[in-house]
């Protein structure tokens, strides 16, 4: 007879099928002018964790929230075992939930509990993590916000980087996104707020 896989848990209480990471380096703007300065590093790491909500309706989500934390410290380790030392100046995040459970499922692992050791592995963040996400099937794609990690209203950091996962998320599956920047748009002329110029704090989600 064949073996049916274990849904028990295999990490801090959730059940991870698959670890994704994406980096993208981008060396000269759209028109082909070269980086002012280091080029733009993008990272995504994500991963499919089994929703242990798929098919129903809780109004208690701590299942999911609860060790958050862990899961959130595990996203740091793997985004500095893929950049290194590169400095971390902008960051972002999202969901893909399967289409057996709800897009608020996917939000209780975005949470602050979450955020909090995201934020520790890139030596801090002040401001709050832009945020989306939405119910798709495998392959499903997304794009993910990008903003300056100390000050949402610096305009050189706004941006965007897209991600698909192939075989996720599964039904029952919740894909966790994390998305980050070694800097700002290559050659951002718009004006407004200069990423040297942040001070205070706002707010952390």
């Amino acid at each position: 007879m064949p073996t049916v896989p274990s849904s028990a848990p295999d990490f801090a209480g959730y059940r991870i099928r698959k670890w994704y990471a994406q980096v993208e380096e981008t060396l000269a703007n759209e028109t082909g002018v070269p980086a002012d300065g280091e080029p733009v590093r993008k990272v995504v790491i994500a991963a499919a964790v089994a929703n242990p909500y798929a098919g129903t309706f809780s109004a208690d989500l701590s299942r999911l929230i609860d060790r958050s934390d862990e899961l959130g410290a595990e996203v740091g380790r793997r985004l500095r075992a893929t950049i290194g030392d590169l400095p971390v100046l902008s960051y972002g995040k999202a969901c893909l939930v399967g289409a057996a459970g709800e897009y608020e499922h996917g939000n209780a692992l975005l949470t602050q509990f979450a955020a909090d050791p995201v934020r520790q592995a890139i030596g801090g963040g002040k401001a709050w993590v832009p945020s989306t996400g939405k119910v798709g099937a495998p392959g499903a794609s997304i794009d993910i916000p990008l903003a300056h990690k100390n000050a949402l209203y610096v305009r050189a950091h706004y941006d965007t980087v897209t991600a698909s996962f192939t075989d996720s998320p599964r039904a029952d599956e919740i894909l966790v996104i994390w998305a980050f920047a070694t800097r700002g748009r290559l050659h951002a002329r718009l004006g407004g707020l200069a990423a040297d110029d942040v001070v205070g704090d706002d707010g952390l989600s």
